[in-house]
């Protein structure tokens, strides 16, 4: 008899039936790492890693498994995020040029117009905070207007780096040597500096030298008038000296970039340049809990946006070692340790109840980085390459107990262009009327409430170029994806991958692909054997929705079918007025 109670009690319990009502006005915890694949974490699968916090999320919560972003690299991913929008409607895109913001000092980023889930929930008064990575903008014209800065997009509270953290922020002889087969970190600009600066310092001193030899000429021929001789030796000065300036500072370009681009604002103000690496971990994690606790009796929301696991790796000596895949390893683990952190200054602070926590990484896993990139597990492809489903499919992991089921897993495809409408809808505001969202609420998929995403259709752009795309075919229950476009991988490099670009290109050296490849993503999640297009019937009727949602999109950009690429070299390179500094020489340590 008390068996048979348990069974019924068990079946009136589904999903929906023992779930309380969301409670007014909760409390947001958003986790988002940098370059972290999917295939780095436990609850995906990997079973060499350890991330027990992040498991433990996912074993309390709703695991995605066809979490997309919408973008495969982190500046347009991290917009997308953040306005529910592609990226390609606020302008944080290009055409041929720059994928993400180069500089701190550019004058790019995320347009004040746009409109974040964090500015809604500050007009309905919550504390907004943001710690970490920003990399969508500073400033447009002066060093002080901040037009960019994420107190303009609804972040009250900010500290972190407006750019991110890359291999430049460690150079050679740096506080974080590099692991004992690379002789320096990779670098972003570095290089590219270096050697266009000693081109510089070439040509100039080449000109000085010939300007020379011939006022020592000029002086042996009859004619010749003395000023003119003067004059020439002057000149031949400036040119030796602009060659001599330009050869110093390319030999000191690492440290040049560091300070322009790897420093620590609070709030509006430069506090720390360059950035230490040695204690940027514990003074964002220290920040996130006081933060906690100053804020535990009021609505919040906190986007912890890591800096892990993006090259540099900075990982603290206490997990130097532990893992079972060098450096990379090391830096996942100690993110998850970080993440069990701030779940139990939740726990300590009675929060837990009422606050929702989100784990996600901004895009797939760097695959040219080698050794010191992750694994996007059995996906195709990885960060910046193209449409293929490594760079796009990412950790989604929510968690509110008693409101979300435990241990649900939805194998629905959803988008981090979601999180916007969830988020604004739980917190009891309203979505913008006078712009298109992408996003779709979630909470209804993850409570169990519907079977299915609000999506039919996305759309997968590398840069403006739509290069894929995926259709949800509900009556058969597939999910087919087309891919117009596919970037050629260097030759034999692992995992079809472009170590020798950095990224693969967008446009250019690609292969386009009419008919579509067509995959059945149910079948074959790898994206390893193209079906043949006429023996599938599903790819015209695919086809035809996908040209129809790609053009509603683009008519939706205005007449001229595009908006400002911010991303685009005209606002995406070094402006010498925009830099922002502390102290006479850009060096201080107010932290």
């Amino acid at each position: 008899m008390a068996f048979a109670i348990m069974i019924r009690l068990l079946v009136a319990c589904l999903p929906v039936a023992c779930l309380r009502a969301p409670p007014p006005r909760p409390n947001f915890l958003l986790l988002m790492a940098d370059d972290l694949g999917i295939g780095d974490i436990g609850c995906y699968g990997n079973r060499s890693l350890r991330t027990p916090n992040i498991d433990r999320l996912a074993s309390e919560g709703v695991m995605l498994t066809q979490h997309l972003a919408a973008s495969s690299l982190c500046t347009p991913s991290r917009a997308a995020f953040l306005t529910g929008r592609y990226p390609i409607r606020s302008g944080m895109t290009s055409a041929r040029g720059h994928r993400v913001l180069q500089w701190a000092a550019g004058a790019g980023g995320l347009p004040p117009e746009e409109i974040t889930f964090a500015r809604i929930l500050q007009e309905q008064g919550y504390v907004t905070g943001l710690l970490g990575k920003w990399h969508l903008g500073l400033s447009c014209s002066s060093a002080t207007d901040f037009c960019h800065h994420p107190h303009r997009h609804g972040f009250s509270h900010f500290m972190g780096l407006p750019l991110g953290m890359m291999g430049d922020c460690a150079p050679p002889g740096g506080v974080w040597p590099p692991p004992p087969q690379l002789e320096s970190w990779p670098s972003e600009k570095r290089a590219v500096l270096e050697q266009r600066l000693s081109w510089w310092a070439r040509l100039f001193g080449a000109g000085a030298a010939g300007i020379l030899i011939t006022a020592v000429m000029m002086g042996s021929i009859i004619g010749h008038p003395f000023r003119l001789r003067v004059a020439a030796a002057i000149l031949a000065c400036v040119l030796a000296a602009v060659a001599i300036l330009a050869s110093v500072i390319a030999h000191h370009a690492g440290e040049l970039v560091a300070r322009a681009d790897c420093f620590l604002m609070r709030g509006a103000e430069v506090t720390q340049q360059p950035l230490r690496l040695d204690r940027v971990t514990d003074m964002l994690l220290h920040e996130a809990e006081v933060f906690l606790s100053l804020h535990s009796d009021q609505p919040f929301l906190l986007l912890m946006s890591f800096l892990h696991t993006h090259i540099p790796l900075v990982t603290k000596p206490d997990f130097q070692g532990r893992s079972q895949h060098g450096v990379y390893g090391d830096n996942v683990e100690e993110l998850d340790w970080m993440v069990g952190r701030l779940l139990s200054a939740l726990d300590h602070l009675g929060l837990t109840e009422n606050t929702l926590v989100y784990f996600t990484s901004d895009n797939g896993a760097w695959l040219e980085a080698g050794s010191l990139g992750g694994s996007n597990g059995v996906f195709r492809g990885g960060k910046g390459m193209g449409g293929w489903e490594g760079g796009f499919r990412v950790p989604g992991v929510f968690r509110f107990p008693g409101v979300l089921p435990e241990g649900r897993v939805v194998d629905e495809p959803t988008s981090l262009m979601d999180v916007f409408p969830t988020v604004v809808g739980l917190a009891g505001g309203a979505l913008p009327e006078d712009r298109e969202i992408d996003g779709r609420d979630l909470l209804p998929l993850l409570r169990g409430e519907t079977p299915h995403s609000g999506h039919h259709i996305l759309l997968h752009f590398c840069e403006i170029f739509l290069h894929a795309a995926r259709f949800v075919q509900r009556d058969a229950g597939k999910t087919w994806k087309l891919h117009f476009m596919t970037p050629n991988p260097d030759p034999s490099a692992p995992g079809q991958a472009c170590p020798s670009r950095g990224v693969c290109p967008c446009v250019g050296d690609i292969k386009e692909h009419d008919p579509p490849l067509l995959f059945e993503l149910g079948a074959d999640p790898g994206e390893m054997q193209p079906l043949l297009p006429g023996a599938e019937p599903a790819l015209f009727e695919a086809l035809h929705a996908v040209q129809w949602e790609h053009k509603r999109v683009i008519e939706g950009l205005g007449p001229s079918g595009t908006v400002r690429q911010q991303l685009g070299t005209l606002y995406n390179v070094w402006r010498p007025w925009l830099q922002p500094c502390c102290g006479a020489w850009c060096a201080c340590d107010l932290e």
